[in-house]
C-alpha cells in the first residue's frame, strides 16, 4: 500500500480548512467505530487477501466513488487546534458541508456551477480578524456574520477552495496504491489484520498501517463495496475521518434570501 493513499485522506482536511481562513478578510457519516474488535476469521469478501490487498480495494472503490461525505476532526500541528470537517462532494466539483476550527467558529459551504457561497458566523470572523482595529473588527462581523456571501469559482479568491469541492482533487493520488509501489525509497507503509469492528452498524474489516513512525487504522466495509468507512490517525497530526453517503446526491443548491456578492465589493 503506497503512502500516498494514506496522505490523501488525512491531509485534505486540513488544507482546506487553512484556505477558508484567508477568504474571510446524512447518516453514514456521523458515527464511530466501536472499540473492540473482534478476532473473527476474515469475512468475505476479503477471506484468503492479505490486509495490504484490502487496503488497496478499500482505495480503489473509495475514489471510484462519484459522490461521499466526510465527516470528522484533525489536529492542525500549525495552529495547534482541531479542524472540523462535516462536508459532502463529488466529481463534478460540487460540495456542501461545513468546516471549522476548534473554538475558532465555522463556516458553511457550497459550491455549485461556477460560484462559492459562504456562510461566516461571529467567531470565526473575529478570530480571522486579530490584529485589527475594534472598529474594522466589528464592521465585518455586522457585514458579514449569518449572511451567504459569493464569488466567483474561478477568481484569485475562491479558485483554491473551489479545487477541494471536486473529489478527484481531494482523493488525488489515493487511487495509486499496490503493494509493488514505492515511496522515494523509503519503506512503504504496511498493514495487518485486526479481526471486526462496528462502523454505523455496519460491519467493517480492520486494518492497522505502519508508515514510519505514524499509525493509522483503517476500517474497510465488509458487505457491498469494500469503502473506507473510517480512517484513524495516530499520526504527528492525529485525527479522525468518517466516510458515508457513497453515490447519493450532494445538496449542492443555491442558497435561499439575499447574498451579499463580494466579488462587486472587491471591485
Amino acid at each position: 500500500m503506497r503512502r500516498t493513499a494514506l496522505a490523501a485522506v488525512c491531509l485534505a482536511a486540513a488544507a482546506t480548512t487553512a484556505l477558508v481562513g484567508c477568504q474571510s478578510g446524512q447518516d453514514k457519516a456521523d458515527g464511530k467505530a466501536s472499540a473492540t474488535a473482534a478476532s473473527s476469521k476474515p469475512k468475505e469478501p476479503f477471506a484468503g487477501l492479505s490486509a495490504d490487498e484490502i487496503g488497496d480495494r478499500a482505495m480503489k472503490a473509495t475514489t471510484g466513488a462519484s459522490s461521499l461525505r466526510m465527516k470528522g476532526t484533525i489536529q492542525d500541528d500549525e495552529s495547534d487546534g482541531t479542524i472540523r470537517i462535516d462536508m459532502a462532494l463529488n466529481k463534478k466539483n460540487e460540495c456542501a458541508g461545513t468546516l471549522g476550527m476548534g473554538a475558532q467558529g465555522k463556516t458553511d459551504l457550497i459550491k455549485t456551477g461556477d460560484t462559492v457561497y459562504m456562510k461566516y458566523d461571529e467567531a470565526f470572523l473575529r478570530e480571522q480578524s486579530k490584529g485589527e482595529s475594534k472598529a474594522d473588527v466589528d464592521a465585518a462581523v455586522s457585514l458579514l456574520a449569518g449572511k451567504w456571501t459569493k464569488m466567483s469559482a474561478k477568481g484569485s479568491d475562491a479558485k483554491d477552495i473551489a479545487s477541494f469541492c471536486d473529489l478527484n482533487t481531494v482523493l488525488g493520488g489515493a487511487e495509486d496504491v499496490g503493494s509493488d509501489g514505492s515511496s522515494g525509497g523509503t519503506a512503504d507503509p504496511t498493514a495487518t489484520r485486526a479481526g471486526t469492528a462496528q462502523v454505523d452498524g455496519a460491519t467493517a474489516a480492520v486494518l492497522k498501517v505502519k508508515d514510519g513512525k505514524d499509525r493509522y487504522t483503517m476500517y474497510v466495509a465488509t458487505e457491498g463495496r469494500p469503502y473506507l468507512l473510517r480512517l484513524d490517525s495516530t499520526a504527528k497530526d492525529p485525527g479522525s475521518i468518517t466516510f458515508g453517503d457513497f453515490e447519493k446526491p450532494v445538496p449542492a443548491q443555491k442558497p435561499a434570501g439575499k447574498i451579499l456578492d463580494l466579488d462587486a465589493l472587491g471591485g
